[in-house]
């Protein structure tokens, strides 16, 4: 109960830091490589709390990602300072199409790490503890779907509001950018996965390897695409 406690308490006070960050800047905590991870440990935190009301685990998880996440925000090459929002930023769109996308990365990652926990699990089971072992992956595999699923309605909102925001900057819904591509590929995958869950055979670790594989195409999508390629999203400075 105390460790609950202390984690609600963290959580309350990030959401109180990215309130007063909003305040101060007077834009949305979200318009550059350390904001959004930031705000990526939060919705991976609110995921868990979501979904982990009855089982401490999934909190615990979503504590160590959230820690994990702020733990990359603060490396040296992630610039904390508040700065002006360049032009093509200065949009309410930002308020909206990049907190929902973004949400989404915090409820995918949590079912990554969900997919990593029952991997663990399948590796300590044995003859003594497969049943009760059995019942607790289960419950932590429907959660997993859970969060995966409301990413996924995240990711898809996200890029048609997304769309709308390019037709008014750019002149066209969709261009095949760098961000575009990647956020399709993720989506893909996603779906995919949400798809052959319901396939003979696929259950299990199956599943679970799957979800664990989309951790290293969400991580590209979010920040390799800034690191390594260039596109019209090239301005979200890390």
């Amino acid at each position: 109960m105390r460790r609950l406690f202390f984690i609600l308490l963290m959580f309350i006070l990030e959401t109180a830091g990215l309130g007063i960050r909003w305040y101060i800047s007077g834009h949305a905590p979200w318009s550059n490589g350390y904001e959004s991870v930031v705000y990526v440990a939060w919705a991976a935190m609110l995921a868990g709390i979501i979904f982990g009301r009855k089982y401490p685990m999934v909190i615990g998880t979503a504590a160590f990602l959230s820690g994990i996440s702020l733990f990359v925000a603060h490396l040296s090459w992630m610039n904390p300072e508040v700065t002006n929002l360049v032009p093509v930023l200065k949009s309410y769109w930002l308020t909206i199409h990049v907190a929902v996308i973004t949400a989404s990365y915090g409820f995918i990652g949590l079912s990554m790490f969900l997919g990593i926990l029952v991997m663990i699990l399948m590796v300590m089971r044995n003859n003594i503890n497969q049943q009760k072992v059995n019942g607790i992956m289960e419950q932590l595999t429907t959660i997993n779907e859970m969060s995966a699923t409301v990413g996924l309605y995240f990711l898809t909102i996200g890029t048609f509001l997304g769309g709308i925001w390019a037709n008014e900057s750019w002149g066209r819904y969709w261009g095949w950018d760098p961000k575009e591509t990647w956020a399709l590929i993720v989506w893909l995958n996603y779906a995919a996965w949400l798809h052959f869950r319901f396939s003979k055979g696929w259950q299990g670790k199956h599943m679970a390897w799957w979800a664990i594989a989309g951790l290293f195409i969400t991580l590209f999508a979010f920040l390799g695409v800034n690191m390594f390629l260039s596109g019209l999203h090239s301005y979200g400075e890390l």
